[in-house]
C-alpha cells in the first residue's frame, strides 16, 4: 500500500473514531429525556465498571496488534503475524469471558456499594443495579476478540475495517438503546430498571453489528492475506510467550492511560451517593439524581469540547514522534508549542462558556425537571474539560517521545489524590465536591506530564505562557459579556419554558463565540494558533 493510501486510511480512521465518540456523546440527550437523571445514574452503575473491565480485558490490543503485525510484515514475515492473530482471538475470547464472569458475579457486591440506603423508595433498587450490570457484562464475551481482528487489519495498513465497524457499532448500539428504552417505558409500560437494563444490552448488540462488518471485510480480503502468508520469508518460529511479552510491552502503557477518565468515574461511583447521604442533606433518590446529572449529563457535555480540542491537536503527534526521532529540536519545540496552544485556545473558552451558561444549557438539553441540581453541577464540572484535554494530549506527546511510563506515573499520582479527596470534598461541598476532587487529581497528573515533557525535550513554556495569558484575558472578557447578555435575556425570557431557555442560550452563545472570535483574530492570536489549518486567519 502506498504512503498516500495509508495516510488517507489513517485520516479516515481518525474521522471515524471522532464520529463514533461524538455519536456516543449526543445520544444522551434523547435518552435522558426518556429515563431522567436517576435513570442515567442507573445506566452509569452498569457502564462504568464495564468500561474498566473492557479496557483491562483488551489492554489496548488494536494498536498493539497493529504495531506488532506491521513490524513483522515489514520484515516479510507474514506468518508470525498470522500466528498472533489466531492465538490472539482465542486468548482475547478467554480474557473477555473471564471479565464477563467477574462482572456478572460481582454485580451484587457493586450494588451494595452504590445503594447505601435501599429502603428509600425514591431511589433505584439493588435488584435493578444487579440486572443492569449483568446485562452489560455480556458484551465482554464479544468485544475483546474483535479488537484483535481490527488490529490485524491495521497491521496490513488497512484502516477501513476498523473505521467502518466502529461507526456501525455505535450506530447500532444507539438505535437499540433508544428503541428499547422507548418500547419498555412507553409501549409496554415497563419500569425504569427494566428499560435501563435492556438499554445497556445495546453494547452487545452493537458489537454484533461490528462483527458482521468485520466478517464481510475478512471474506473480501482473506485471499490476499493468505497469499502474503504463503509467500512469507522463512524464519524460526517465535515462541508465543515471547510474542505476547512484546505485545504487552506495546499495549500496557496505552491501555492504562486510556483508563484515566473511567478510573476517576469509578471512584465517584463508589463515593458520590454515600458521601451525600452521610452528610445528611440528601436522600438516596436525591443523591442518585445528582449523580446522574454529574456522571451522565454533565460529563457527556464537557466531553464535547474535549473531543474537538483533542481531535485538532493529536494530528501533530505523529510529526512530534518523527521530529524527536530525527533529533530536530527546533521543530519539536514548535510542534509541542502548537499542540498546547490549540488545546488551550479551544478548551478554555468552551469550558468557561459551559460554566457561565450551565443552567440554560442544562434546561435546553435535559429539560427543567432537574435543572437546578444539573445546572449547579455543570457550573463547577465544566472547567474539568480543560484538564481532560491537556492530560490526553500531554500523554500522547509522552508517547511520541517514548516516555509512556511517565504518563502512567502521573495517572497513578492523580488517582491517589482523587481517592483521598473524593469522599471528604463531596461530604463537605456537596455534589460540586466531586468536581473539585477531579480537578485536583487531573491537575496533579497534568503538571507532572508537563514537567516530564519539559525535562526530556528541553521544552520552554515561555511562549505557551504568553499565549495562555491572552487566551485567559479574552476568555474573561467573553465570559463577562456572556454573563451580561444572559442576565438581560433571562429578564425578558424567564427560564420557565424550553423556548425561552433556547433563546437565552442562543443570544449568549452568539455573543460569546462572536466576541472571542473577533478578539482572537484582531489580536493575531487565532492566526498564530490555527494558521496552518485556517490560512485566512493569518491575513
Amino acid at each position: 500500500m502506498s504512503d498516500s493510501k495509508f495516510l488517507r486510511g489513517t485520516m479516515i480512521l481518525s474521522l471515524a473514531t471522532f464520529m463514533s465518540k461524538f455519536l456516543g456523546m449526543i445520544y444522551i440527550f434523547p435518552f435522558a429525556a426518556m429515563v431522567g437523571q436517576q435513570g442515567l445514574a442507573l445506566y452509569q452503575y452498569g457502564y462504568t465498571p464495564y468500561t474498566i473491565l473492557l479496557s483491562l480485558a483488551t489492554l489496548g490490543v488494536p494498536m498493539a496488534v497493529s504495531k506488532f503485525v506491521s513490524k513483522y510484515n515489514a520484515l516479510g514475515d507474514y506468518r508470525t503475524g498470522q500466528r498472533l492473530f489466531r492465538s490472539g482471538i482465542i486468548f482475547m475470547t478467554l480474557t473477555g469471558f473471564a471479565a464477563f464472569l467477574v462482572l456478572f458475579f460481582a454485580a451484587p457486591i457493586i450494588s451494595d456499594w452504590v445503594i447505601s440506603n435501599p429502603d428509600d423508595i425514591q431511589g433505584n433498587e439493588r435488584g435493578d443495579v444487579v440486572f443492569t450490570i449483568r446485562m452489560v457484562s455480556v458484551a465482554l464475551i464479544l468485544i475483546p476478540a474483535m479488537s484483535v481482528i481490527r488490529g490485524y487489519f491495521q497491521g496490513f495498513r488497512s484502516m477501513g475495517p476498523t473505521a467502518v465497524s466502529q461507526v456501525i457499532e455505535q450506530v447500532v448500539r444507539i438505535i437499540f438503546i433508544l428503541s428499547v428504552a422507548y418500547a419498555v417505558l412507553y409501549i409496554w409500560n415497563g419500569d425504569l430498571g427494566t428499560a435501563i437494563g435492556f438499554a445497556t444490552f445495546g453494547a452487545f448488540i452493537g458489537g454484533l453489528g461490528a462483527l458482521v462488518v468485520l466478517a464481510v471485510y475478512w471474506k473480501k480480503r482473506k485471499g490476499f492475506i493468505q497469499k502474503q502468508v504463503e509467500n512469507s520469508v522463512e524464519t524460526e518460529p517465535i515462541p508465543l510467550t515471547k510474542m505476547y511479552k512484546e505485545l504487552i510491552s506495546y499495549a500496557l502503557p496505552l491501555s492504562f492511560v486510556g483508563l484515566a477518565i473511567p478510573l476517576f468515574q469509578l471512584v465517584d461511583m463508589f463515593t458520590f451517593n454515600n458521601a451525600l447521604i452521610a452528610s445528611g442533606g440528601f436522600s438516596q433518590g436525591e443523591a442518585e439524581t445528582a449523580y446522574g446529572a454529574f456522571a451522565g449529563s454533565s460529563h457527556k457535555l464537557i466531553l464535547i469540547p474535549v473531543a474537538i480540542a483533542t481531535a485538532m491537536s493529536v494530528t501533530l503527534i505523529p510529526t512530534i514522534t518523527e521530529s524527536f526521532t530525527n533529533k530536530n529540536t527546533k521543530l519539536l519545540q514548535q510542534q509541542i508549542t502548537q499542540t498546547y496552544q490549540v488545546i488551550l485556545f479551544l478548551s478554555i473558552p468552551a469550558a468557561a462558556g459551559l460554566s457561565v451558561l450551565s443552567y440554560p444549557t442544562f434546561a435546553v438539553l435535559f429539560g427543567f425537571e432537574d435543572m437546578e441540581v444539573g445546572g449547579y453541577i455543570l457550573r463547577y464540572y465544566a472547567p474539568v474539560a480543560v484538564l481532560f484535554s491537556l492530560f490526553s494530549v500531554t500523554g500522547a506527546v509522552l508517547q511520541g517521545i517514548n516516555r509512556q511510563r511517565y504518563a502512567v506515573v502521573s495517572l497513578v499520582a492523580g488517582l491517589i489524590i482523587k481517592v483521598i479527596s473524593a469522599y471528604p470534598l463531596i461530604y463537605i461541598g456537596g455534589p460540586a465536591g466531586a468536581s473539585f476532587s477531579t480537578l485536583l487529581g487531573f491537575g496533579v497528573a497534568v503538571i507532572f506530564n508537563m514537567w516530564a515533557i519539559g525535562k526530556f525535550t528541553d521544552f520552554e513554556y515561555k511562549n505557551v505562557g504568553k499565549h495562555f495569558l491572552f487566551i485567559s484575558l479574552f476568555t474573561v472578557i467573553m465570559s463577562a459579556a456572556v454573563l451580561l447578555v444572559k442576565e438581560g435575556a433571562v429578564t425578558m425570557f424567564p427560564l420557565q419554558s424550553w423556548g425561552n431557555a433556547f433563546l437565552v442560550e442562543l443570544f449568549s452563545v452568539v455573543t460569546g463565540a462572536g466576541l472571542y472570535f473577533i478578539l482572537s483574530v484582531k489580536s493575531g492570536l487565532a492566526g498564530k494558533v490555527l494558521g496552518d489549518r485556517f490560512t485566512i486567519l493569518k491575513k
